[in-house]
């Protein structure tokens, strides 16, 4: 991580209540050749992984259903979201995270995953990359009902959909997660599950 355009970077810790919010102050070099002192909040959660799982046979993918308070504090009305299976690294490699969050989260057992994307969730305040993956499922991987770890007080809904209803969500604004956008968008174009006609 080098660049000759800044320089002077100071760090102040403003929260560690749950995750690292700093204040960085820091002097930038403008493409005109003038210096300025500038400063930014960053918010440091770590890196994450999703997935999208799919079933051609059955035509169908598993998203999940949780509550994310943010969302409510913004106009989510009961702040409840379709996501993609996701969850933070924590300190794992991102195909292990997603294995793992695969299974705690919506039950299912995978070992083959492929990788996407990877990408940076909100560049102007967070630090997160996300690692985006894609992997088939079948009802034999099945070994529990998923919903999440009690011990972190998580609370998620399992969805099994026909690909063609989530596509309609898509389109229909229903689906409002940046991360499941993307890789919903990737399956429609890469045409994971062949669909006839999609309507939008």
């Amino acid at each position: 991580m080098t660049t000759n355009r800044i320089k002077n970077i100071a760090s102040k810790l403003l929260s560690d209540n749950y995750y690292i919010l700093k204040k960085l102050t820091f002097d930038y070099l403008m493409k005109d050749g003038r210096w300025v002192t500038q400063a930014r909040e960053v918010y440091d959660r770590g890196d994450g992984a999703g997935i999208l799982l799919y079933n051609k046979e059955k035509q169908t993918v598993i998203l999940t259903k949780q509550f994310r308070m943010p969302t409510y504090m913004n106009d989510n009305t009961d702040g409840f979201l379709v996501e993609i299976c996701a969850g933070m690294l924590d300190k794992d490699n991102p195909k292990a995270c997603i294995i793992r969050e695969t299974e705690e989260e919506v039950g299912y057992r995978i070992k083959e995953v492929k990788k996407v994307y990877e990408a940076y969730s909100s560049p102007g305040v967070m630090t997160e990359k996300m690692h985006f993956f894609i992997g088939e499922y079948t009802d034999d991987m099945k070994v529990n009902n998923g919903g999440g770890l009690d011990s972190e007080h998580e609370d998620i809904e399992v969805l099994e959909l026909p690909f063609r209803e989530v596509v309609d969500m898509l389109y229909k604004g229903e689906i409002v997660d940046t991360r499941t956008i993307v890789l919903l968008q990737y399956a429609i174009i890469n045409r994971l599950i062949e669909l006839e006609e999609i309507s939008h």
